[in-house]
């Protein structure tokens, strides 16, 4: 038996990186997945490699169920599309994995603001629309788990004198976004405490080489030695999507801080919350 058997899950962001890791990895261990992304076909996007129809084939190859729904959530109407694809194909959801993410990394003074205000509708709208969407069957079941996917740069760099000599970035929007998804995320495991449902976050320990994260040259590429295997997220999300909501419910953790505090990860974890502290959200 899997750990997800006769579960439907949707995944935002599937088409490639960590959210493609953990929609096959969740396929695999019985779940019905909805795979959601902008990126329906492999060269729809202009950058980046990697697609909807290439993951959910990847999915129903090793023999799972999957359905492909190219939306952009950060969209109301396209969210509430998603619902209904997922409803109509597979039943109630019981679990949403919110991994859908969008940056542009350049200073404050340098953002533009169409820019600023598109990426909080990806990052931060979307989480609370499709939660939104999804808690009233999740309520009537009694059952449910939604799984937001943070990042590392949530944690600010504290307060002058800066002694780091080394240039910023760019990433204060997406930092300030992540922020205020483990923020939301706290808030919204207390408001659905007494249904059952567990609101947990999530960040890698270490930067997940990505078609993404090679993109924005945050690691040298797909096979970086000081990377984290995507495979650690999606093992530490399955362990969220299916703990009893009563162990986990508000956890804002790292990768390998969960996957060794419950024995699952294979030789010493290091990073961000094991090495390095987390936010102030994953101390709590």
């Amino acid at each position: 038996m899997g750990k997800l058997d006769g579960r439907v899950a949707i995944v935002t962001g599937a088409s490639r990186g960590i959210g493609a890791e953990i929609a096959m990895l969740f396929a695999s261990e019985g779940a019905k997945i909805v795979c959601a992304a902008r990126t329906l076909n492999e060269g729809d996007h202009r950058m980046l490699t990697g697609s909807l129809a290439g993951t959910v084939k990847k999915i129903t190859d090793a023999g799972g169920q999957a359905l492909a729904v190219a939306v952009d959530v950060s969209n109301e109407a396209d969210c509430q599309k998603l619902l209904s694809a997922a409803e109509e194909a597979f039943g109630a959801v019981d679990i949403l994995v919110n991994d859908a993410a969008l940056t542009y990394y350049k200073p404050i003074v340098d953002y533009n603001v169409k820019h600023w205000v598109k990426a909080f509708a990806v990052n931060v709208h979307a989480p609370f629309m499709l939660s939104q969407l999804v808690l009233p069957n999740m309520i009537k079941q009694r059952r449910g788990a939604i799984v937001n996917i943070s990042s590392g740069s949530a944690i600010g760099p504290g307060r002058t004198p800066f002694k780091d000599a080394r240039p910023v970035n760019g990433g204060t929007m997406y930092g300030a976004t992540k922020a205020a998804l483990e923020r939301f995320t706290q808030g919204l495991a207390q408001e659905v405490a007494a249904h059952n449902i567990s609101v947990t976050a999530l960040s890698p320990s270490q930067v997940v080489p990505t078609p993404g994260t090679v993109y924005h040259k945050l690691v040298t590429g797909i096979a970086d030695p000081n990377g984290e295997p995507p495979a650690l997220m999606a093992r530490a999300a399955l362990l969220l999507a299916s703990e009893p909501a009563d162990k986990i419910n508000g956890r804002v953790t790292y990768s390998q801080q969960i996957l060794s505090e419950y024995g699952l990860l294979e030789g010493a974890p290091t990073g961000r919350g094991v090495t390095v502290k987390g936010s102030g959200y994953s101390q709590i």
